[in-house]
Parts: C-alpha cells; structure tokens; sequence
C-alpha cells in the first residue's frame, strides 16, 4: 500500500502518454521538463516498473506502463464517479468527458451539440478532440467517441443514435467530362476520391443495392484521411466521392454536386461509444443521452 500511486501521479502518466514527450506536457502544464522527468523517475522508482521507453524527443510506453495507463484511467473515472455520487447535488451531472469524433462530423455536428450541453450543465468540463483515425478508447483515455459507421471492438458499448448514410456524388463538370455511370462495375472505370474512413478500409467500397451488399474496388489520383477535403475535391471535378447524406445535401439541392446511382448507399450511422466500465457514469450518460435528442434531427 505504500507505493501505491496518487491521483496525480496517475493523471501524470495519463498526461505523458497523451502529450507524447516530456517537454510537450511540461509546457502545456508550465512546469519545466526537468520537474516532471524527476516525478516520473520517483514515481517508477517507487512502483519498481519502467512505464517508458525515453528518446531524447518521446516517450513511448512499456507494457507495464500500458497496464499503467489502462488500470490507471479506470482509477480516475472511479474516483469522478465516487465524488458525483457522494456530491449533495448529485442531480447535477459534473466532472470531465473526454469526447472525440471525427473531424468533419465533430465540427458541424458535435461541437454544436456540446457547447449546448455544457450551457445546460455548467459543472462539466468536456474536452473535444477531432481526429480521422482508429482511435482506442481505453489507451488513450477517451470516455465517449462519436462515430459514424460499424462498431467491433470488444469491451465497448455502441449506442445508435442517429441515422446515416453515405451516398455517390459528383459535379456536373466531372460528369460531363467522364461519362455517366451506369452500373456499380463502371466505378472502376472512373476516378473515384477515397477517403480512409475509421471504419472501412481504402479503396474499396462496400454499398447497399438493389441486389443487396456489393463491393467495388476504386482508385483516383487523389485521397485523404480528411473527409472535408474528399467533398472539396468532389466540388472541384476531380471524381466521384462517398460521403455523408448531411454533409453534401445543399451541395444536392442547389445542384453543385449531382448523385450517382442514386439506388446505392453505405449505412454508416451515428453510435456513441464508449467502454462498458463507464456504463454507471452519471456524466457519460446525461451526455449520450443529450446528444442523442440534439443529433438525431
């Protein structure tokens, strides 16, 4: 028990394997690096464990420190939770949520959404972080992640929230100049705007149709990670893109973009996900639920 770690100490793991170096988290924190590097060094003297592996730029973490990180997250949110549920006013959701999404959605949908959750509920603090990658919930410390698309991690509770599809697009120009699509085979033939989504992989689509399920191998000259620059490069006439039914409908409807084949779609809805260990967390669930109302119209 006595080289148990503290709450700080925890949260100073926490803090290095997100910052991803020493000088890094030393500067968001103001503190020097020689201060932290010193608390670190204490803190794995003390637990007998090396949680880092150090260069003189990063930090990566050991497979202890990676059990480190996991248990030590779950100690947190535990401890949130105990204070909220020993707080006089436990009606009132308050503490932290560490939320990501991805970056298109989480700008016009989500921070929306959150900045009216937290005028409703003042005593939350709500960090948003928007990315285009896999993200792992449990590793890197996230309580809720608003994603578009299939859900098959193990250990993580996916709630729909909202209805979503993407669906085939392309400007007027491009069209004029390549040809109209006629059939699903004839993707192949166009230049087709790939975009990495989270839950998919590249340069293979995989659409609902007539038919049912279909998969389509494609290619084009250009792709991102970054699905607002996938709908500008569909703006501009470089090819055809899949993208979200609300993300391109006033394109749709003052006819900058025109739908192609128009009888096949990808389901990618909306889910709150988050790990099953916060499925009692008072805050995670006035939050889930909130959004739940605010983006389902």
């Amino acid at each position: 028990m006595r080289n148990m770690p503290d709450l700080d100490e925890i949260q100073l793991v926490l803090n290095l394997c997100r910052h991803g170096s020493m000088s890094a988290y030393a500067q968001s924190a103001g503190v020097s690096a020689a201060y932290v590097s010193k608390r670190l060094a204490q803190l794995e003297a003390r637990l007998g464990a090396r949680l880092f592996h150090r260069s003189t730029r990063s930090l990566s973490l050991t497979e202890q420190g990676e059990t480190c990180v996991e248990w030590g997250q779950r100690v947190l949110d535990s401890a949130e939770d105990l204070m909220n549920a020993m707080s006089a006013e436990r009606s009132v959701p308050q503490g932290l949520l560490r939320v990501c999404s991805s970056t298109g959605y989480g700008r016009s949908r989500v921070a929306p959404a959150l900045s009216a959750l937290v005028r409703k509920y003042p005593q939350l603090e709500v960090q948003l972080e928007l990315m285009d990658r896999p993200v792992d919930l449990l590793t890197e410390g996230f309580h809720l992640d608003i994603r578009l698309g299939a859900v098959q991690e193990p250990g993580l509770i996916a709630r729909h929230i909202a209805d979503n599809r993407r669906i085939l697009c392309a400007s007027p120009a491009y069209l004029k100049r390549a040809g109209r699509v006629k059939s699903i085979a004839d993707l192949q033939h166009h230049s087709c705007l790939v975009i990495r989504e989270r839950d998919q992989l590249p340069g293979r689509w995989v659409l609902q149709g007539p038919g049912g399920e279909e998969t389509v191998r494609v290619k084009g000259t250009l792709s991102s990670n970054n699905g607002e620059s996938v709908r500008q490069w569909v703006e501009d006439g470089h090819g055809i893109g899949l993208r979200s039914a609300w993300d391109v409908a006033p394109l749709l409807q003052t006819n900058k973009l025109k739908q192609v084949l128009p009888a096949y779609f990808q389901q990618a809805n909306v889910y709150a996900v988050y790990p099953s260990r916060l499925a009692s967390s008072a805050r995670l669930r006035v939050c889930v639920e909130f959004l739940a109302k605010r983006l389902c119209v």
